[in-house]
This record gives C-alpha cells, structure tokens and sequence, in this order.
C-alpha cells in the first residue's frame, strides 16, 4: 500500500492520477477531509500533518511513502517529525523523498537545498530504505509570468543568463509512480531535468513560437525582484529563498540535463512546447489562483 503526502499539490496530484491509471491502490493524506473529495479516481484518504501524524498502527499498513512539501521555513523541522513517526513505527517503509536539484551538492548554500539535505541526512541516517527524486526547476513556475506575457510581452526575472533544465510536474509525477510500484530503486538519487538547459531568453523565445506573438525576456535587477516577492506575500524566508535560488541559476547551478525520466519510466521528458500547448489557457486567459511570482 502507497502512502502520498503532498498529494493535492502540481506533482502530488499527478501522482495519484498516474497511480490510478495504472490501477494502483494509493492512500492520501491530506490536512482537511474536505481536500479528499478532489482526488484522482476512487483514492483513500486520511486527515493528517506532519506534525500529526497518524497513529503508528495507520502507519504499518503503509509499505511505500511518498515523501513531499512545500518550501518554507519550517520544511525541515516537520518533514524530520514525520520520518520520527515512520521510524518508531517499526515496519521500515520505502521512502520516496522529493527534494530539489542542488541539495546534493554540499557547496549549494540556497536554504531551500540545505533544508533538503537536512532532511535527508536525517532520514539516510534512520536506515530506512529510501529513494529521492531531485527535480530542476518546474516549468510550472512559469505560470508566474503569465500576467506580464499577456500585458507587456516580457518575462522578467533576476536570472541573467543562467539556463534551468525545466522538467515538467507530469514527468516528476510520472518518475516517482515508476519508484513506488517497481523494484530496484532503494538508495538511487534521480536527478531529473527536461530534454534541455533553457535560459530566459530561450523561454521566452519558445513562448513566441508556441504563442504566435513576439515575447522578450528582461533581466530584473535584485532589488525590484525582491520588492515584487515582498509584495506577493512570501514569507521573508521564501524571499530570501528565491533570490538565492535565482543567483544560483545566475551562476550556472542549474543548467544540468540528465536522462533520469527516460532510464527510470521508459519516455522522454516533456520539451517545454507541448508543456507551453497543455496551459495556453493560463497564460492567454487571467485565471483567479495565479500563484505568487517565481519569476
């Protein structure tokens, strides 16, 4: 049995979708039970956190967990109190632990990476069988710069010349469905990536191909970058956090390309256009849960 945390959520989601298509029994945990009726297929649910658990016994009824959360400050701490409780649970679950590209690499200071390798030294150092999957950045950030795609023509973001191996939530989805439900993962890294390392400009330029109209990228300075994050409603520690991240793509972290989606499901990741052709909707039309600008 398939536990998913994260499962409401742009790769969370896409995992139960897959794991339903594939006739695979799976069981949310979600924090309200209203957050159940919308899943995927018939799938289960249970209300809980990570710092509330289930009850150890709900626990041992789970031989595969789903590991994901979102980005704040306090990532670490509650992802670690969850481990607790499948450790002290005492079945020794396989964990299949989301992390980012980056946290791998002791040098990368961004506090997202470091509280991902936090917690995964936590959780290498409980024994528990584990896999962790290391996404590059979501072309589903993307989604952030739908407003001014549509009012200016421009993307912008602090990212100077720096290109991203854009991957898709669907192809993240689809790798972890491909862990959970076939043998020979425990102790692997997948460090997964689009077919491509794309800079801004490239963005935008595939933007124009795919849109019919001419899209430009603009180079945002710091300090405007920082005052629209502040505006959104981040926490400083999530601003903070992306501007690292972005100076990190400014200087060359995120421009790997793996062939991790293809060795791990058999399919080649997703290229940015037909990514681009799935949501023309939300780029060409306002919609009213645009996320805070990731630029």
């Amino acid at each position: 049995m398939i536990l998913v945390t994260g499962a409401t959520g742009r790769v969370g989601y896409r995992l139960m979708e897959a794991l339903a298509d594939a006739g695979t029994e799976a069981t949310a945990m979600v924090r309200v039970e209203a957050k159940g009726a919308d899943l995927p297929g018939s799938a289960k649910h249970i209300v809980a956190t990570f710092d509330g658990p289930p009850p150890a016994g709900v626990l041992q009824s789970f031989d595969k967990v789903f590991l994901l959360s979102p980005a704040h400050e306090e990532q670490a701490e509650l992802e670690i109190l969850f481990i607790g409780a499948l450790q002290a649970a005492g079945h020794r679950p396989h964990v299949v632990k989301v992390a980012a590209d980056g946290f791998q690499d002791l040098d990368c200071d961004v506090r997202v990476m470091r509280s991902h390798r936090q917690i995964a030294t936590y959780l290498t150092a409980t024994g528990l069988p584990v896999t962790y999957l290391a996404p590059s950045g979501y072309m589903e950030n993307l989604l952030g710069t739908a407003e001014t795609i549509r009012e200016e023509g421009t993307i912008y973001a602090p990212a100077g010349h720096g290109k991203v191996g854009f991957i898709a939530a669907s192809d993240v989805a689809d790798v972890a469905a491909q862990v959970l439900t076939s043998p020979g993962h425990e102790a692997a890294t997948y460090v997964l990536t689009g077919p491509e390392a794309l800079s801004y400009s490239d963005v935008a330029a595939r933007v124009s191909a795919v849109f019919a109209r001419e899209v430009t990228y603009a180079d945002l300075p710091e300090e405007r970058a920082r005052e629209q994050l502040q505006a959104s409603g981040l926490t400083p520690w999530q601003v903070a956090g992306t501007l690292e991240m972005f100076d990190w793509i400014r200087h060359g972290g995120a421009g790997s390309v793996t062939t991790d989606v293809l060795d791990v499901t058999g399919q080649d990741a997703r290229p940015i256009e037909d990514w681009l052709s799935e949501f023309r909707g939300a780029f060409l039309n306002p919609l009213p849960d645009v996320p805070p600008p990731t630029f």
